[in-house]
């Protein structure tokens, strides 16, 4: 017993030194958000898709592809537009001729989903079809195609972008498809000290390559590390209690859900605030999860779960607002975990 102890630990403390090195890479390029960064880095190691909202020019490719340097994967981008079909992302299946023999067969052409990471950018570009062409690949990491099932590659993940500016000829995200995403992300524009020093080093010529300091194998390691972590069940039940008095419906729901919430958090909302308190845990060399590290994933996995009513709307109360006086009224267990 001994023994399985002390791999256990030196598996979390090896998690923590492979965050400590992606991290001082990805440094080297990205200057400040620190939040969204540490919260894409717990997603990747934890196995879940993230959307991420802000303006353009944030860097928000740039973070996602020095993440798939560091971690040597393969990395994919595309730019989602009106006419965007799903076979412009899946893939066809196309008529080949055999030019030896004559003989004419359909051949499957991978889309640019088969990769480790797939940049949906600017998703709600794209009508709702396309949209729900990474249902499948989100959810079972497939694809399927004229009734043949394709797998992808471990690992995948997909980060998906949103313009919150320009709302003309957008398609919104479906609560079905949010629901895909295990965090969702807001990134905000830097401190002025902060702009500067990004300006001072993007036009003076210096330019830091990204070392690899991390493969796709290893990493699939952490995340099975990750999801064998034990949960202690007053954590876990605090994790689903916080999820289900979101729902306007639930017995317990405080008055503030039933006013302001038409739908609250699903059932993978419980699963995604376990998985990321796992992958907090382990991130910080911990073998133990903590109420805390639930507490700290509550506001990415919860706001996009959380839909408002036209009450709230009206008072310009948002699911961030929501999830705030949700933490707040949720009390602790007595046990103080």
């Amino acid at each position: 017993m001994a023994s399985d102890i002390s791999l256990s630990e030196q598996s979390i403390a090896r998690i923590g030194e492979a965050q400590t090195r992606i991290l001082a890479e990805i440094r080297k390029v990205i200057v400040g958000q620190e939040d969204v960064v540490r919260d894409v880095v717990a997603a990747f190691f934890a196995g879940g898709n993230c959307l991420i909202t802000g303006v353009p020019g944030l860097a928000k490719t740039l973070l996602i592809s020095s993440l798939g340097r560091a971690i040597d994967l393969k990395f994919r981008r595309v730019q989602f537009t009106p006419d965007l079909m799903p076979s412009d992302i899946t893939g066809t299946e196309v008529l080949e001729e055999d030019r030896t023999t004559g003989k004419r067969n359909m051949s499957f052409r991978p889309g640019p989903v088969f990769t480790n990471i797939l940049l949906a950018d600017e998703i709600n570009r794209t009508p709702p079809k396309t949209q729900a062409a990474l249902l499948e690949a989100m959810q079972e990491h497939q694809v399927t195609v004229s009734g043949v099932t394709y797998p992808l590659e471990e690992p995948f993940f997909v980060l998906a972008t949103q313009n919150p500016i320009e709302q003309e000829g957008t398609y919104p995200l479906p609560a079905v498809q949010q629901d895909r995403f295990m965090f969702s992300l807001y990134i905000d524009y830097l401190p002025r000290g902060e702009e500067v020093r990004v300006i001072n080093e993007t036009t003076g010529g210096r330019v830091q390559d990204i070392v690899c300091c991390m493969h796709g194998q290893e990493l699939l390691d952490c995340q099975n590390v990750i999801m064998q972590l034990p949960v202690a069940e007053p954590v876990l039940r605090y994790a689903v209690t916080l999820a289900s008095r979101s729902r306007p419906a639930h017995p317990e729901a405080p008055a503030f859900i039933r006013e302001y919430v038409s739908w609250g958090a699903s059932l993978r909302a419980s699963h995604y605030l376990v998985l990321g308190a796992k992958a907090r845990a382990a991130l910080a060399g911990r073998p133990h999860v903590s109420l805390d590290d639930v507490r700290s994933v509550a506001m990415p996995v919860l706001r996009h779960r959380i839909v408002t009513n036209f009450h709230a709307e009206s008072q310009g109360i948002k699911p961030d607002t929501i999830v705030k006086r949700l933490l707040e009224s949720v009390p602790a267990p007595k046990s103080g975990l």
